[in-house]
This record gives C-alpha cells, sequence and structure tokens, in this order.
C-alpha cells in the first residue's frame, strides 16, 4: 500500500506528465514506426514457431502503433511467447502501454508474485519485471520491460518519469512494451523463469536495434 505522501505525489506527478508531454504535442517529432514484422526469426537457441493473431479485441484495447506476437521454441522443447507493442506517441493520452499487471489479471490471470531480475545482456544489463500468474488451465511466468530510444526500465513509474524527461529532451514520446511468458509445467516454476530469463538475454539486443533510436 502507498504511503499517504505518495499518494498526494502521484495527482501531481500526473499533472506534471500531461503539462509536459501533452501540452507539446505541436512539437513533437515522432519516428517512423519500425518494421516488426520483419523481427529475426531465429537467434540464440530460439527459432520461430508462429505468429499469433492478435484479434480486434486485442488490438483495440492495447491501441498500439505496431505490434509483435509470436511463439518461439528450441530443440530443447522450451516455448515462449513473445509480445512487442510498440506507441508512436503517448501524447494523447489514450496510446500508452499498458502493464501486464492490470491486463493479465483483467485476462482471468492469478497473480501469485511480483518482483524485478536483472539480466546481463551483450547490450548491457537490465532490469525486468518478473511475475507469476495462475489460472485454471496451469500457472505461467511472465517477464516484460517498457523500452525507450534512450533505456529499458522495469517499473511503471519509472517508464512515466522518463517519459516526461524525453519528452522534454528529445520531443518524441515513443515507447514498446516487451512482454514473454514462458507456461509452467508442474513444479517447473524454475525452469520456466530460465527459459524465459535465456530468450530475454537473446532478444533484447536485437530489440534495441530494431526499435527507433
Amino acid at each position: 500500500m502507498l504511503p499517504e505522501w505518495a499518494k498526494l505525489a502521484v495527482p501531481v506527478f500526473l499533472g506534471a506528465q500531461a503539462l509536459l508531454v501533452y501540452g507539446g504535442a505541436s512539437t513533437e517529432h515522432p519516428p517512423a514506426p519500425p518494421a516488426l514484422a520483419q523481427f529475426p526469426s531465429g537467434f540464440g537457441r530460439w527459432t520461430q514457431s508462429s505468429d499469433v493473431p492478435i484479434d480486434a479485441d486485442m488490438a483495440s484495447t492495447l491501441r498500439a502503433d505496431r505490434l509483435l506476437n509470436r511463439i518461439y521454441s528450441t530443440r530443447a522443447g522450451d516455448s515462449v511467447q513473445f509480445l512487442v507493442a510498440w506507441f508512436q506517441s503517448q501524447r494523447a493520452g489514450a496510446s500508452q502501454p499498458h502493464s501486464p499487471k492490470v491486463c493479465l489479471p483483467a485476462s482471468g490471470w492469478t497473480p501469485l508474485s511480483s518482483g524485478d531480475l536483472t539480466l546481463a545482456t551483450s547490450a548491457g544489463p537490465i532490469t525486468v519485471n518478473r511475475y507469476r500468474v495462475s489460472s485454471r488451465d496451469g500457472r505461467a511466468t511472465v517477464l516484460y520491460w517498457y523500452q525507450t530510444p534512450r533505456r529499458a526500465m522495469a517499473g511503471e513509474w519509472a517508464s512515466k518519469f522518463w517519459l516526461v524527461a524525453d519528452a522534454v529532451r528529445d520531443r518524441r514520446t515513443d515507447t514498446a512494451l516487451a512482454r514473454i511468458i514462458v507456461e509452467e509445467p508442474p513444479g517447473g516454476d524454475r525452469a520456466a523463469l530460465e527459459s524465459a530469463s535465456d530468450f530475454a538475454r537473446s532478444v533484447y539486443p536485437l530489440l534495441r536495434r530494431r526499435l527507433p533510436r
């Protein structure tokens, strides 16, 4: 639960964000959309198994300008679902990343635990959200982060803070949500985390190069 001072600070911060980001819409210089459909079908030990269709309801909820939703697998039998939702501009307020901590429970998943995880990658270390959820069909390990031209962030509030700073400095508010889901076998939460972490370490440098810089 948030302390009283934090509860008071939230509306103040959101108001400042609105003034700085949305008020500067006329001078924003959004980048051209990335070609996510051309994202590599294979890297490291991972190979694309299929593209997952994005239905109209999901697309309407996300309101992203570009979406990638794929299944990648390995010869050892590991499998992950990889989603990237890219937003060209957040100046209107409606088109912005939705936290999986909100979207997944709304889709029927029950939260089990959450925390941060720092991973070493060839493009430098990144800190991501680790989120475990359950449903009637089983459990899943979820890793996700927010990626902007300058940085990758785990926290929702950190992404909002840097949105303001980068909007003032760079005159752009584009950002992406990257999400990895691995279904857990019975008693296999450690194996699921290892698969998700391995995929994140491999995919982050590729995503960093392909999103607008």
